[in-house]
């Protein structure tokens, strides 16, 4: 995470700031299509790094109206179970009808490029990944609801 934060105050980044251990990062930038952003970020991280990445990329504005929504309080969620935002970089993906459950594992919807899942962990390990991949392919990106929370704030 250091030499990603490094990276990336190189290429000009502002106020770069890692979060948790798991590639997320905060930074100031001038406005730009996110589209833009992911693909001149992907170029500097390779060019950095030396490695390629798939990037999602929202605004802290954009992660505080996710999270302001509440998601999830449509829902019967056990309080146990974990809350999970998966960010879909090909949302015209063809899916089934939601929801979807399997294995203690429910993807509940879907809201533009968000998808909005639950599991309760189980000895089969983490099967929503396997289910949230079998549905929207691997080019996706998820993150507990707490996770998001904590780059929101970042």
């Amino acid at each position: 995470m250091a030499d990603l934060r490094q990276c990336l105050e190189a290429a000009g980044y502002a106020d770069v700031r890692t979060v948790l251990a798991s590639g997320n990062v905060a930074f100031s930038t001038r406005s730009s299509p996110v589209e833009t952003l992911e693909g001149r970020l992907a170029t500097e991280i390779e060019r950095g790094l030396g490695r390629a990445f798939s990037l999602t990329v929202r605004s802290v504005d954009y992660l505080t109206q996710l999270l302001a929504s509440e998601p999830f309080s449509e829902f019967a969620v056990p309080p146990e179970a974990k809350r999970i935002v998966t960010f879909l970089r090909n949302p015209d993906r063809l899916v089934s009808p939601l929801p979807i459950e399997q294995d203690g594992v429910s993807i509940l919807k879907r809201v533009g490029t968000e998808v909005y899942t639950t599991y309760l962990p189980n000895p089969k390990g983490p099967v929503f990944m396997t289910l949230l991949e079998r549905t929207f392919g691997k080019d996706i990106t998820t993150r507990t609801l707490e996770t998001v929370r904590k780059c929101a704030k970042a």
